[in-house]
């Protein structure tokens, strides 16, 4: 396999190979991540006295807060797109980013408690790597902004099966899943809104055209062997 095929970041464009310098100047400032149904929200009331804290949180104990416990004690996002607060009733989340309900919360609860500070991020936080790479799988997120190289690095790298050149997201949008298919060997990548990945998006890393029949060969391989072997067998076994 040539080194040309597992590259990254080869040329600026389709038209050639040359590597060419790239201007960042132009580059996509990542979009903070909108709310949508489904979504799960984890939202702690702190205030002074814990007995009006406790009005407004679930009860997930003292000890650490996990990834589970974060998601037991959360607001699903429900299909209007809306989350139900004890005392409070349904407020609009969907469409929004956690700043942005996160100031609409703080004027809510000054209703409530007086000195309140509110905690929230998205439990779901989450995204999918499949296809040609060497660990795939579901991997939470611990920051607000990764990159696709940051990304295929949890999983990591793609194998070396994988076509460079056709990566495919598929990310969740309140109209449907949207797919886009792009080159990593390709550096305008740095520059499109697909580079900064998004929760929930899922990764596929396409196989090369000759992996396929990398893998016939295996297996045609093997059963030709198996067969050799029987017939020595059964050659040996008629001598005598």
């Amino acid at each position: 396999m040539s080194r040309k095929k597992l590259t990254y970041l080869q040329y600026s464009d389709r038209s050639g190979d040359r590597l060419a310098e790239t201007d960042f100047g132009t580059s996509v400032t990542p979009a903070a991540y909108k709310i949508m149904p489904y979504d799960n929200l984890y939202i702690r009331v702190l205030t002074p006295d814990p007995q009006y804290s406790e009005l407004f949180n679930a009860n997930v104990g003292t000890g650490t807060i996990t990834q589970e416990s974060a998601g037991l004690s959360g607001y699903s996002v429900d299909l209007d797109g809306n989350i139900e607060i004890p005392y409070v009733g349904k407020v609009k989340v969907a469409g929004k980013t956690l700043s942005e309900v996160k100031v609409e919360l703080d004027s809510i609860f000054k209703n409530y408690v007086a000195d309140g500070a509110i905690t929230i991020r998205l439990v779901n936080n989450a995204i999918s790597i499949i296809g040609e790479v060497n660990s795939p799988g579901r991997y939470v997120l611990f920051k607000d902004r990764i990159n696709i190289f940051e990304a295929l690095s949890m999983a990591s790298d793609l194998s070396v099966y994988s076509d460079r050149q056709k990566i495919q997201l598929i990310r969740p949008s309140p109209y449907g899943p949207v797919v886009k298919e792009f080159s990593l060997a390709d550096r305008s990548i740095l520059n499109s809104e697909y580079f900064y990945i998004m929760p929930n998006d899922i990764i596929y890393a396409m196989p090369l055209q000759g992996r396929s029949f990398v893998t016939n060969t295996a297996i045609y391989t093997l059963f030709l062997s198996t067969i050799t072997t029987a017939l020595v067998v059964i050659s040996y076994i008629q001598r005598f």
